[in-house]
């Protein structure tokens, strides 16, 4: 996978109004698109039992869930997006334990359930850490279906 990812300004939007619904616990969702381009974001629900303040937790019924949608859509998994509520955007050490490679990792900072910071990370080969990549602005490739599916 590249190290860069695209979302448009609704997929944006959405992905920001998801940290800001959910604070001060954590967000979560997928990203569903094709070729580096994030068309969708399927929000999913955090079920984890450490405190969803600052952990989250994707089920593999959530997995299966995301993934269904994307083949929907004639599109793939690219990843997935999660909320830092009152910390950076920035990978911490549970994300690198819990991340799966080949994946984007779009993390959004919420600071007093206003969304910030909201950058891009992709897991080194080796699994030693993450490394940041671009997060590209750019106009959907199909604006109609670019939004956020709640379940």
């Amino acid at each position: 996978m590249s190290s860069q990812l695209t979302i448009g300004w609704r997929v944006d939007e959405a992905i920001r109004a998801h940290g800001h619904e959910t604070y001060p616990h954590e967000c979560c969702g997928a990203l569903i698109g094709r070729d580096g381009v994030v068309a969708e974001i399927l929000a999913l629900p955090n079920t984890t039992e450490e405190g969803p303040r600052r952990r989250f937790l994707v089920r593999p019924s959530d997995y299966r869930e995301a993934e269904r949608r994307a083949t929907e859509l004639g599109a793939e998994l690219l990843g997935f997006y999660h909320s830092h509520p009152d910390h950076p955007a920035r990978p911490s050490q549970y994300d690198l334990d819990h991340a799966w490679p080949n994946f984007a990792y779009i993390i959004v900072a919420v600071a007093a359930g206003v969304a910030g910071d909201m950058t891009v990370w992709f897991l080194k080969d080796d699994r030693s850490s993450f490394e940041e990549g671009s997060l590209h602005h750019g106009e959907n490739s199909h604006p109609d279906t670019a939004q956020a599916v709640h379940r």
